[in-house]
């Protein structure tokens, strides 16, 4: 008999940072995270609008009925003492309210009991948010995998349907930058230049006044 995994995780807003409880499915065959479009509605999280469009196909290749994803939710997730910082799909799931793939499982690597269901956060790259105090998280050695999977889950969707371009700006920065430069290579290209900066767990919103005004000070020459 197959088994499902579900969780009781949290989801807390980044503005108001009021949270609330939803059940998530474990899946190993989303290579996303996904929230259903009604569930984010229904809680009033606010919809981030994507630059793309990201086509969304059913195991067969056709393409879904609920259509293309066109934004996203960032929210706080907390499970179990663990939190994290997690940007997820906004799309149909029907009566599932949260989907919680492939990325998010290969960065934290759980320890899944599949007889009983049981999931335990033994493994989270230093990056994440949990239990243990900061010092000693400080300590801990980030590798270089556990970089490249945590980048992968934050950042990557930025470049889907831009892989020519970013071919072609590292080729251009292969030719104009000196070898013993190479390794700082991507401060000299035009699509890092270009792309939003990494977002960290412990990033919070600065909620400003109704009374704030933004002004312009003066410019000082170097």
């Amino acid at each position: 008999m197959l088994r499902e995994v579900w969780l009781n995780i949290g989801v807390e807003k980044i503005d108001t940072h009021e949270g609330v409880m939803v059940k998530a499915l474990l899946d190993s065959g989303a290579m996303e995270m996904f929230i259903d479009r009604q569930t984010a509605a229904r809680h009033g999280f606010k919809l981030q609008k994507l630059e793309r469009l990201i086509t969304v196909r059913n195991v067969d290749g056709t393409n879904n009925s609920g259509g293309a994803i066109t934004h996203q939710v960032e929210c706080n997730v907390f499970y179990k003492g663990h939190v994290e910082r997690m940007r997820m799909d906004v799309c149909d799931l029907g009566k599932t309210e949260v989907i919680l793939g492939m990325p998010w499982l290969a960065a934290h690597n759980q320890e899944i009991n599949w007889e009983t269901r049981e999931v335990k956060m033994m493994r989270c790259p230093p990056l994440c948010g949990g239990k243990s105090k900061r010092k000693e998280r400080v300590k801990m050695m980030v590798t270089e995998e556990e970089k490249k999977i945590v980048h992968w889950v934050i950042d990557d969707k930025e470049d889907w349907g831009r892989e020519e371009e970013i071919e072609e700006d590292h080729r251009k920065i292969k030719k104009m930058v000196p070898k013993k430069f190479l390794k700082w290579g991507k401060v000299f290209g035009k699509v890092e230049s270009e792309r939003m900066l990494t977002r960290k767990i412990w990033d919070h919103v600065i909620d400003l006044k109704e009374t704030f005004k933004p002004w312009k000070g003066k410019i000082y020459p170097l």
